[in-house]
């Protein structure tokens, strides 16, 4: 290679974490540590004129918000960008290059828009910005698409100042990026940067990395990296490893220090409160060559047992792998259980026949069943009462009703008395009591098909007169409230605790008005009052 540049962007990649919402003093200790480190090119976020913001996040409603109230002193030999996705900023909106705000814009397009993102990038460059390509998901053009793509960007925009590959779906390995590499290589201008975007959903950013370096080739070369790996699923290449490789491989001088500091008192924060990185539903994603958001998605409904979460992914349609829907992946949910049908006509006579007359005690699995065990142990033991587990495990409750396969593995081999929907059993077990999955869930803008709503909607078919909840504390986004068994622990960020809280919340409101009468006996998020 000729020359090697650095990109960092932690700014912009790590916002895909936290909806951008840094705050002003992150972003500016993020910064500080970025230009201190020696990166030769720092991204500052995302330009959306419909989502952006005018401050304290780095997804910006203009270009002209960032160096007013970003970007206020420039470092001298370091070049600032931002990332524009095609279609969510007209061009023609952009101000003219100043001195004092970004150098570069790079423009991020799927396969369906490569031609035109020509004229966009023709005025950009007019008005004084450098233009960096971004294709995304590049393994997805075939070569001749590819080729014939490079041959507009030579003849239209010979001024770009670099074109990417693009492994958006971290599904690349070394193997793809010298195949790539050679045919991108071979056939760009060679003025022109040849730059590298990696995701690490098979671990391969770092070793993809190398394979660039080593890839022989008189052009200049471009690796993004980010703080720590911060980036949307199992995040990207770490810039303190590329760094530290490039000082001991390849004679740089990059300062390692400023970026672990930053670690320390920001991007560990961060990490505890978006997690990020190598998982299992991320392997996945790549395996199946679609966007990790889906298995985030399919992951995080009740978590679901990695297995199933594979074979959601294996059920979207090609066309929908490139960008996250989340109605269509709400569909390919209801679909994958609404498919494991049973008739549950008997069943519900046999429930409607033990509930007649009596009180149900739902217990859940909240913390503050805990502190309230006296008081639960008084009311199992009355003799108009029929206590009901929800996803929770207590020997003297009259049934187990659960939606997690483990949970329910153990109790047919405990012998415990089980309800479970047909997503989870179609063939039961033991004492075992199987509801039609689709019956008893709710569907609003989400599917809802949590213990609880099953619980309530099957109680209201039942006949049931009065229900006491123990156990249903609603959620907390601290995950040491949530739940009296530490392995049930699972991340929430406050838009989800607020929509949780409040959707249950409704719901009990409507159970009430059916004419149930509902009694708290321990405190919870949901009561009227709370």
């Amino acid at each position: 290679m000729n020359n090697l540049k650095v990109l960092d962007v932690t700014l912009r990649d790590g916002g895909c974490v936290n909806d951008f919402n840094f705050g002003q003093t992150y972003m500016d200790k993020i910064l500080v540590a970025q230009e201190a480190s020696g990166v030769d090119i720092i991204e500052l976020g995302y330009i959306d004129e419909n989502k952006g913001s005018v401050s304290n996040r780095t997804q910006y409603i203009n270009e002209r918000v960032i160096y007013e109230n970003f970007l206020k002193h420039k470092k001298p030999g370091v070049s600032y960008v931002a990332m524009m996705d095609y279609g969510k900023f007209n061009v023609d909106n952009l101000s003219p290059y100043v001195a004092e705000g970004i150098d570069g814009i790079r423009m991020a397009f799927h396969k369906k828009n490569r031609f035109d993102i020509i004229k966009a990038g023709r005025k950009i460059i007019e008005k004084g910005y450098k233009f960096y390509i971004q294709p995304m998901i590049t393994l997805r053009y075939s070569d001749a698409e590819l080729l014939e793509l490079i041959e507009i960007i030579n003849k239209e925009l010979p001024d770009v100042e670099g074109f990417y590959i693009v492994d958006s779906f971290g599904e690349m390995r070394p193997n793809d990026m010298s195949r790539v590499l050679n045919l991108v290589d071979h056939n760009l201008i060679p003025s022109m940067t040849l730059g590298f975007h990696s995701h690490n959903n098979l671990q391969m950013s770092y070793s993809n990395a190398i394979e660039m370096l080593k890839f022989p080739t008189n052009r200049d070369l471009m690796l993004d990296c980010s703080i720590m790996g911060m980036g949307k699923g199992a995040g990207n290449l770490n810039t303190e490893l590329l760094l530290e490789h490039l000082n001991l491989y390849y004679g740089k001088n990059y300062h390692i220090a400023p970026l672990l500091e930053v670690i320390d008192k920001v991007i560990n924060q961060l990490h505890s409160e978006f997690y990020w990185g190598y998982a299992p539903e991320y392997y996945l994603s790549a395996a199946n060559q679609c966007t990790p958001s889906y298995a985030s998605h399919f992951y995080n409904k009740h978590m679901l047992p990695i297995d199933q979460v594979g074979e959601m992914l294996e059920m979207i349609a090609p066309e929908k792998k490139i960008s996250f829907d989340k109605n269509y992946a709400e569909e390919v949910y209801r679909q994958y259980n609404e498919s494991k049908s049973v008739d549950d006509t008997l069943v519900i006579e046999e429930l409607t026949k033990a509930f007649a007359g009596k009180r149900i005690l739902l217990i859940g699995p909240g913390k503050s069943i805990i502190d309230a065990n006296e008081k639960i142990n008084k009311l199992v033991s009355a003799t108009d009462v029929i206590t009901i587990g929800l996803n929770t495990m207590r020997l003297d409750n009259d049934y187990l009703l659960t939606t997690r396969k483990e949970i329910y593995d153990k109790a047919v081999k405990d012998g415990l008395n089980t309800i479970v929907c047909s997503n989870v059993s179609k063939g039961g077990r033991g004492n075992v009591k199987i509801l039609n999955y689709a019956n008893w869930i709710e569907v609003t803008d989400r599917t809802h098909d949590s213990s609880a709503v099953i619980a309530l909607n099957l109680l209201k078919a039942c006949g049931v007169k009065e229900v006491l909840l123990a156990g249903l504390d609603g959620f907390s986004v601290n995950i040491n409230e949530n739940y009296f068994d530490p392995n049930m622990r699972h991340p929430v960020n406050n838009e989800q605790v607020e929509r949780r809280n409040h959707y249950y919340k409704n719901l009990i409101q409507r159970v009430k008005k059916s004419g149930i009468r509902v009694e708290f006996i321990t405190p919870s998020k949901y009561e009227e009052n709370a």
